[in-house]
């Protein structure tokens, strides 16, 4: 059994109401002036929209949930061994949660994690 390692990944996901979607886009983009593009078909079957904001050496995404009352926050990490990763996180009582957004032709091997905190996680496999 491998020795699981964590890095912290290039993503970030702002999950977003409908009702507040155009408003934060249009502050990332005309307020802030960074550079916002948007992108179709987003691979989670819960996000209606998605825009990335190049966020220095991140991509932040911006994605429209339309079952959402409030904003939440969504961070990537990469592990070498997806297997290890997981059996080290359940040692410290974090199981997968995978039921919070179905991915699909991710390319990866990933789960869904929560923090402490309930802040969402994605932990993908990095070969």
């Amino acid at each position: 059994m491998g020795t699981a390692e964590f890095t912290a990944g290039l993503n970030i996901a702002m999950k977003i109401p409908k009702a507040q979607y155009d408003a934060t886009v249009a502050f990332y983009r005309d307020t802030l002036g960074f550079e916002v593009e948007e992108h179709d078909a987003p691979e989670a079957p819960t996000v209606a929209r998605t825009h990335s904001v190049r966020f220095g050496p991140t991509t932040l995404w911006l994605d429209r949930v339309d079952n959402y009352s409030h904003p939440d926050l969504w961070l990537q990490l990469h592990t070498d061994d997806l297997d290890a990763a997981t059996r080290k996180l359940a040692e410290a009582g974090v199981h997968p949660c995978d039921e919070v957004e179905p991915l699909v032709n991710t390319g990866s091997r990933t789960h869904w994690v929560k923090n402490p905190a309930g802040v969402v996680h994605l932990l993908a496999e990095a070969r």
